[in-house]
């Protein structure tokens, strides 16, 4: 604990020990969003199309981001902007009434943003990358997506004619998404359809590998022991746990946290 205290006064009192190059990801222009995702077409399962035919309504259970595919390509006429485009792919759920049988099915969200990524035009080639085949790293900036799993807002039956699968486009659904269906999905718009409306919340941004000039202060020194090894038995361990109260008590949270921003 002294020798902590001592390294703390030392950077306090000679400020910085000396500026570093460090090669990172740079976040050159970033968004948040809040999707609201009306009338969503859910592609069922083949189990799941029979009982949505024979349902009077669905009720919304759950709803899973699976994944997120991210393209990003240059503005020609802005230089420095791209378009990011996401197409994010959900996994679906509902209860149908009557019967209360659970209905599955897969949604597929595709949204743009354009956003400053800078510009750059060397290529980076690594010692990982040693053979002559790999393509080195290109001059685009690397989009990232963070996305939380959506908030499933409603779902309504939709009564379609066979003959309204002529002025439907098909979607392409990679095989890594269907592999995590337990049965076939049905694409085709035969008997009712399923849709459902989606609250999504996600942050998105650009970034580029470059190098940073910072001050250094130390060494990240771990402060700590390790934990859970060694002789001490099972119980000695569980002893160091504190316990979780707040799993037993529900938080305290004001009544108008519900009705916040609603008339």
């Amino acid at each position: 604990m002294a020798e902590k205290n001592n390294t703390a006064a030392a950077i306090e009192q000679d400020g910085f020990r000396e500026a570093v190059c460090i090669h990172t990801s740079k976040v050159f222009d970033s968004c948040k969003d809040k999707d609201c995702i009306e009338d969503l077409r859910v592609y069922p399962l083949r189990c799941s199309q029979a009982i949505i035919d024979s349902a009077f309504s669905i009720r919304p259970r759950s709803a899973k981001l699976l994944f997120a595919d991210v393209r990003v390509e240059d503005i020609s006429f802005n230089r420095g902007c791209y378009t990011v485009d996401v197409t994010y792919f959900y996994k679906v759920t509902g209860e149908a009434f009557p019967g209360e049988q659970i209905v599955t099915g897969l949604a597929i969200f595709d949204k743009r943003v354009i956003l400053y990524g800078s510009e750059g035009s060397s290529k980076v080639f690594t010692s990982k990358n040693r053979r002559y085949s790999e393509k080195a790293h290109g001059n685009l900036p690397t989009a990232v997506v963070e996305a939380v799993d959506p908030l499933v807002l409603s779902m309504k039956i939709v009564d379609c004619s066979v003959s309204d699968e002529l002025d439907f486009e098909s979607r392409e659904i990679p095989s890594e998404i269907s592999a995590c269906f337990n049965d076939q999905i049905i694409t085709s718009r035969v008997g009712k359809q399923l849709y459902v409306t989606l609250g999504q919340f996600s942050i998105i941004r650009l970034e580029r590998s470059t190098q940073l000039l910072i001050p250094m202060y130390d060494y990240c020194i771990p402060c700590k022991e390790c934990a859970g090894g060694g002789e001490e038995d099972p119980c000695t361990l569980f002893n160091h746990i504190p316990f979780p109260i707040s799993d037993f008590y529900p938080p305290k949270e004001s009544p108008d946290r519900c009705t916040s921003g609603i008339c």
